[in-house]
């Protein structure tokens, strides 16, 4: 089970990359219940194997193309973000005090505290793309403006997906000129 989670993982990160067009140093919010994905109601069973499965595919894919992960940390964080240090001096952030684990930060967020080289924790990021695995609601961590991405799959494991990309904002009205190269429509 956690191998086809792992690849289901991977599978829609690939496709999310490619469909939203993203580039080395952007960033790829992930919410994510690992208790959605065994099939369980959000927030009443985290699986720390799961948290590291779903993690393992989806940072590997991210990793390779040098492309930033933000994990979000459920609700007890306040929707907090495990990113790397990195990106947090790349994006100007600003660093809170805490260690998510299962019960506080969630299984998903707790394996990228573990899994990444320097890991730091944020309250706040304006992501590029975002996966939302299980409802984790990942909006507010996304730039404006949202278009949502269908992907090939809807599930993983249990857990319905909702992806996004973002592009700029179009301002001007019914004069204006819009320049939609492809960097732009993200």
């Amino acid at each position: 089970m956690l191998n086809e989670i792992k690849a289901q993982a991977i599978k829609a990160t690939e496709e999310l990359v490619a469909l939203a067009n993203l580039k080395k140093g952007d960033i790829f919010v992930v919410g994510c219940s690992s208790s959605e994905v065994g099939g369980n109601k959000i927030g009443t069973n985290s699986s720390e194997d799961t948290g590291k499965a779903l993690f393992d595919g989806i940072y590997s894919v991210l990793k390779e193309k040098e492309i930033f992960l933000a994990a979000q940390c459920c609700e007890h964080l306040n929707r907090s973000l495990v990113i790397e240090k990195e990106c947090l001096e790349k994006y100007n952030l600003e660093e809170v005090c805490v260690v998510p684990h299962p019960k506080a930060g969630g299984s998903f967020a707790t394996a990228a505290y573990k899994g990444f080289e320097n890991p730091v924790v944020v309250e706040e990021i304006k992501g590029h793309a975002g996966l939302d695995i299980g409802g984790t609601l990942i909006g507010m961590h996304l730039r404006r403006v949202c278009v949502p991405v269908r992907l090939s799959i809807k599930k993983i494991g249990e857990a319905p997906i909702i992806c996004a990309k973002t592009r700029p904002r179009l301002i001007g009205g019914e004069r204006a000129i819009y320049n939609f190269k492809e960097d732009v429509q993200r």
